[in-house]
């Protein structure tokens, strides 16, 4: 550890230690003498040899210390044994429900404080507007109060006629009956248990679900299943009124998995696969056979060079993944559809979390969460997320990755009808770049997959600044507007061996190459949405613009003449070749200054006729405008591309749990930087999808099912140059048909799921250079997933939890020619974790059976990157 900061930069190794030592002061002070030495087992447990039989001698000196006797630790024939039969299942559902023990009405200057006070944590409310009434479902609770199973109050505070707190079949029902109008509540959690703010209504607030204002000040639990997404229709749309196929990895299984890139995460979705990472200094995927180059955060558009600051779940609140053509409220976006990453925004209560991570290949990682007011009227808010992070990695020659990340957030309530956010991010990585091991003949080379060909000396680094602000106005119940800005600049170098040939014999050509980029982006956004009704009809209008530019300054050199080195892959790894310097690279391939300019209009409604039937069709119309500078010609290539593209889809839902869909969707991306050999600029790519599917919603909305079946046809389908990687050549078109499952929730208390299974058949149906019936690389017509955890929810064990994965990919091309495949693998993950109060620690098993697999391929024979050997993660956190 100590040797591990000691390699890091200055500034950064003293700010872990410091981090380090307040931990240790927070365990030192923080908690009793049993607690300490509960931590020091934990700790030793981790940074312990695999000579086990010397750990006991470390923990007994460690119990002697601190004054605890072996016969003051419990023994497993003391504990309660977890449930083995049907009937004690049965007993323990019963037992894992929270109890609600007592109920607090207090009168504010407001309205009223409405306190459930429990024995645990109380699942998000379910709202609804009954006639004057707001009712308050919550799943998971039982009533235990000293008088009995019901709870009522009458004409509390003027303009609320009745407080009703009842025990129902399917959990508690909060019910506050207004004398005018249904009333307003705030939703937060604190130490005493889960609180409405109740406000009454008046006159003029609508009588149905809009007039619901919900405000969560505290972060409430949503589980496995969240019920609303954004990225769909930017209207913040439940799940079952959205007529695609949308997939939600909330924070909870970020956390449960310890998955620290967003591919990783997105293994748990349907139809997505990791892709081409160039040389892991990406994180790229593709979705239901397309690559997928551009990312959303919050919203804003961000490419797959720009993406490798995000991934870590401890800035991250969910994940969303829209899949099929979104270029209707995005732009240009690839067919396959988009992943929006949403971050951790500040809250109303103050809270404070500290963690650490210690794991195999040398990782350590400390981060911080801390948000709560920044004021007594809690008009201002503020968040601030940072972590660090070293590693060894598990490829030879200890490659190290070196990562600081510091995201601070303010929110500012203007008013009761307006709010800004502030976001500010900032990452510095510096990582080794690897492209992996070559292929030989139909398969990567059978050699250790921790052979490194790249030099010592190889380096990738990254720094990121993003600057952003989110507005909304609310004029009325009704209607309201947006605007967001966001400023993001990537600066970016790389240095490495870059692999050239492969011959059969093992010879691998290499040769030394350099890449130094900077890019810019300036997004402006501004929309208005609007409720209103023609007749019985009702209606959700978004319409809006959003304005583009990037800019990107960089070249590529390589040192001159044959390659510069070679060695036999199945002999040695890569040698200390001494590095040249920079000006030694005097072969310019590249040296461009690009700039890319985009305005789109966009205009959406969601139309409900009745209850269960619901149309959404919506159009945007984009103009692009770009300008590429060779300077290593002087030639500069200009060019306005122009498209309308729209979008049309309808939702019935026979019985309230289930929604059947359809949807007819278009994309088109330019292909504005994918040049040929000769400097020609490919035509644009246009898309379409049809798609259909059956959403439910189950066991009171705590688990959701979708199935989906689409067809997307793509055409002028950009692809790597076989001869020439760095260049690009078009396809004549590419078909991709499929079949996708998902599901994830909460089966009974303590028990979470999330699993998917996907049937991909993507392949060129018009030829050009690749053959018709070809495979794009890296897409397997075969995967499927499980993550599922449980939590024993009562008794002595209470807190103790298990986590089980299992990630399946078939066989797949690792190069768009299919002249090789990457085997299928199965991996098996696996989780002990426990949590008391406000404590958690968690050890975390990656590859349990130490599957020797490729992950996936950069699209050419010399790059395949094999995945991680087994390997443990050990985490603790503390949160006040």
């Amino acid at each position: 550890m100590v040797n591990s900061i000691a390699c890091s930069p200055p500034f950064l190794g003293s700010l872990l230690k410091i981090f380090l030592t307040h931990i240790w002061a927070i365990v030192v002070c923080g908690v009793n003498q049993m607690q300490r030495s509960m931590v020091w087992m934990f700790v030793l447990g981790l940074v312990a040899s695999p000579a086990w039989a010397g750990v006991q001698g470390v923990v007994e000196e460690a119990n002697a210390e601190s004054g605890i006797l072996a016969a003051d630790i419990p023994q497993l024939s003391t504990l309660e044994q977890p449930a083995t039969t049907l009937e004690e299942w049965q007993v323990e559902i019963a037992q894992s429900l929270v109890q609600v023990t007592g109920v607090q009405v207090d009168i504010t200057a407001t309205g009223l404080d409405i306190i459930l006070e429990s024995t645990g944590q109380l699942a998000e409310p379910s709202l609804s507007v009954v006639g004057n009434a707001l009712i308050a479902d919550i799943s998971n609770a039982i009533l235990a109060l000293p008088e009995g199973n019901e709870l009522q109050q009458t004409n509390p505070i003027e303009g609320v006629a009745l407080v009703s707190i009842t025990q129902r079949s399917d959990g508690v029902r909060v019910a506050i009956t207004g004398t005018v109008a249904p009333p307003t509540a705030n939703i937060r959690s604190d130490g005493q248990g889960l609180v409405l703010s109740v406000a009454p209504g008046t006159e003029a607030a609508e009588t149905n679900e809009a007039a619901i204002q919900v405000v969560v000040t505290g972060e409430l639990d949503q589980g496995y299943a969240p019920s609303n997404a954004t990225t769909a229709t930017r209207t913040d749309t439940p799940l079952r009124d959205i007529p695609q196929s949308i997939q939600v990895v909330p924070q909870q299984v970020l956390q449960d998995r310890r998955v620290s890139r967003i591919s990783e995460a997105l293994e748990s979705v349907s139809g997505v696969q990791a892709d081409d990472s160039f040389g892991g200094t990406l994180d790229r995927i593709n979705i239901r056979g397309f690559q997928a180059d551009v990312f959303l955060e919050n919203g804003f558009r961000r490419n797959a060079f720009s993406s490798t600051g995000l991934g870590n779940a401890e800035l991250i609140e969910r994940v969303e993944v829209l899949k099929g053509p979104a270029s209707v409220l995005y732009g240009n976006i690839e067919p396959g559809g988009v992943v929006n990453i949403v971050t951790e925004q500040p809250l109303a209560e103050p809270r404070y979390q500290v963690e650490g991570e210690v794991g195999s290949f040398g990782l350590i990682s400390p981060s911080l969460d801390l948000t709560g007011p920044l004021n007594e009227a809690r008009t201002l808010l503020y968040r601030l997320n940072a972590l660090y992070e070293v590693e060894d990695g598990f490829r030879d020659y200890n490659q190290n990755l070196d990562r600081f990340v510091i995201a601070p957030s303010l929110t500012w309530n203007l008013s009761e009808n307006t709010n800004i956010i502030f976001d500010v991010f900032y990452a510095e990585t510096d990582r080794p770049f690897d492209r992996g091991i070559p292929a030989i003949g139909d398969r990567v080379a059978d050699i250790p997959r921790d052979r490194l060909f790249q030099n010592p000396d190889t380096l990738a680094s990254t720094e990121e600044v993003s600057i952003s602000y989110r507005l909304e106005h609310r004029f009325n119940e009704n209607w309201r507007l947006r605007n967001a800005f966001r400023y993001l600049s990537v600066d970016t170098f790389d240095f490495r061996l870059e692999s050239w040939t492969i011959e059969d014999s093992g010879r691998l050509d290499q040769r030394w190459r350099s890449n130094d980029d900077y890019q810019e982006f300036y997004s402006l956004q501004t929309n208005v949405v609007g409720e209103f009704n023609t007749g019985p009809i009702e209606h959700t209008l978004l319409a809006g613009i959003d304005l583009n530019r990037s800019t990107s300054v960089g070249q590529q050199q390589r040192l001159p003449g044959d390659p510069s080195f070679f060695t036999n892959i199945f002999t040695a790894g890569a040698a200390d070749v001494p590095r040249p310097s920079t000006d030694e690279l005097t072969l310019i391939v590249r040296n461009n200054n690009n700039r890319q300019d985009n305005l789109g209009i966009f205009v959406q409604d969601q139309i409900a006729f009745t209850d269960n039937l619901k149309l959404l069709i919506g159009g945007r119309f984009d103009i692009f405008g770009y300008r590429a500078l060779d300077l290593t010609t002087n030639s500069t290539t200009e060019d306005t591309v122009e498209r309308f593209t729209p979008r049309v889809g309808i939702v019935y839902q026979p019985i309230e749990p289930l929604s059947l869909y359809a949807s007819y969707s278009q994309a088109f991306s330019p292909n504005l930087f994918d040049v040929t050999a000769d400097g020609s600029v490919l035509n644009p790519e246009i898309s379409e999808q049809f798609e259909i599917g059956i959403r439910g919603e189950f066991l009171n909305d705590r688990l959701i099912a979708n199935l989906a079946v689409f067809e997307i046809t793509k055409q002028n389908v950009a692809a790597p140059d076989p001869d020439n990687p760095d260049f690009s050549l078009a396809v004549g078109e590419i078909r991709s048909r499929g079949i996708e499952f998902d599901i994830a929730g909460e089966i009974f208390a303590g028990w979470n799921i999330i699993a998917s299974y996907a049937y991909v058949d993507a392949e060129v149906t018009e030829e050009t250079f690749i053959p018709v019936g070809n495979t794009p690389d890296n897409v397997a017509d075969h995967t499927a997933s499980l993550w599922t955890t449980y939590e024993i929810q009562a008794g002595t064990l209470q807190g103790l939890g298990f986590g089980l994965g299992l990630f399946y990919v078939n066989n797949r091309p690792g190069d768009f020619e299919n002249t090789y495949e990457l085997s299928s693998y199965l991996r098996t993950d696996a989780a002990l974790f426990y949590r008391r109060d406000n404590w958690r620690a968690a050890l975390n098993f990656q590859n349990l059976f130490d599957v020797d697999y490729i992950r996936y391929s950069e699209g050419f024979r010399e790059a395949n990157t094999p995945g991680q050997p087994f390997s443990v993660i050990g985490s603790i956190s503390v949160t006040f």
